[in-house]
């Protein structure tokens, strides 16, 4: 699956360490999104990170999975860049 995952996490301290787990899993591509392919076993492993690490009182993450359609049809305006499959995954 291909993935974009931005958040909005109020203390500073939670947000640096969700930031330094989700690197692990995806690419950055803004300070507060990641976006790319997942297999689905690491995609529930990262949703249980995400679950565990924010305060659900007062952060917010929004997890998009964009269809194969809507990846190539994103536009990227300014100085962004593509963020392209690993090999051997699979985008359905």
């Amino acid at each position: 699956m291909f993935l974009v995952v931005c958040y909005d996490i109020v203390e500073d301290r939670r947000r640096g360490k969700l930031f330094r787990q989700m690197k692990d899993y995806l690419p950055r591509v803004q300070k507060s999104v990641f976006e790319g392919p997942l297999s689905e076993p690491r995609y529930y492993a990262l949703l249980t990170i995400i679950k565990k690490e924010i305060d659900h009182q007062t952060d917010t993450v929004r997890i998009y999975q964009l269809c194969n359609r809507c990846i190539y049809a994103t536009e990227i305006v300014g100085t962004g860049s593509w963020i392209d499959p690993e090999p051997g995954d699979v985008i359905m």
